[in-house]
């Protein structure tokens, strides 16, 4: 893998609301993120966080401009742009489909036609890497929940994604699975944009910290410099208020 540049301009990003309404959730976002860079998207629920991820992979509709490894993300380059972004959703049932464990790594390399020899490789490594050796012949459905999540990293391990997006990566873990998340995290040679509440992941990971709110940028820059603000933390809903 190698990391690729992300480039947003004035990004604005819609879903439609119940009665098939375009509602505006990301507003005028504007970043730039170096290759092989770690950013955390931290911000209380309804920030933007997930939508702004998700229009990274053309699944949400936006405006303005984004730039992924040099090549701008618009329809006719979109399919091409999907082969080198890996994306874990917060629950990692919505995207684990295959029968087998093995067959669930193996299925990106297989859809570049790396040969089989290969892809034996890539699963035996991604799997040794997550903590998941062992259990090639198991069924996704049948492992736990932190399992499930690593197996879903370990598919962007096989495939060799450039960037990676991960949605609440920590999200339900004990703290051996979500310590086993993070050092996977930690070893991918690919940009990684994550969305989280875990402000101690973020630590962890030696993250630059974008604080979101309302859709809109309140702070950017590196963790321990953006959490060490308590009025900005307070009014992003990321620090406790203080007793009075």
């Amino acid at each position: 893998m190698a990391g690729v540049s992300v480039g947003l301009e004035q990004l604005d990003v819609w879903h439609e609301d119940e009665q098939g309404q375009p509602v505006k959730i990301v507003h005028e976002l504007s970043l730039s993120i170096a290759p092989r860079e770690r950013v955390a998207l931290v911000g209380p629920n309804g920030a933007g966080k997930t939508s702004l991820l998700l229009a990274l992979v053309g699944a949400l509709p936006f405006g303005g401009r984004v730039v992924i490894g040099g090549q701008p993300l618009e329809r006719r380059s979109l399919e091409l742009l999907r082969q080198t972004i890996g994306f874990v959703f917060s629950d990692p049932r919505d995207q684990l489909f295959c029968t087998t464990v093995f067959d669930e790594v193996a299925y990106g390399p297989r859809l570049r036609n790396v040969a089989k020899e290969a892809i034996e490789q890539r699963v035996a490594r991604a799997l040794w890497a997550v903590g998941l050796a062992g259990v090639e012949q198991r069924a996704p459905a049948a492992l736990s929940l932190g399992e499930q999540r690593r197996l879903a990293i370990a598919t962007i391990l096989s495939y060799e994604a450039a960037l990676v997006l991960v949605d609440e990566p920590t999200a339900s873990l004990d703290p051996r699975a979500r310590q086993s998340v993070l050092e996977a995290l930690a070893a991918l040679d690919a940009t990684l944009i994550f969305a989280t509440h875990d402000l101690d992941a973020v630590r962890e990971l030696s993250a630059r910290a974008v604080v979101l709110d309302g859709g809109r940028v309140l702070a950017d820059g590196p963790a321990e410099r953006v959490f060490a603000d308590q009025e900005l933390m307070q009014k992003a809903c990321l620090a406790p208020l203080p007793r009075t």
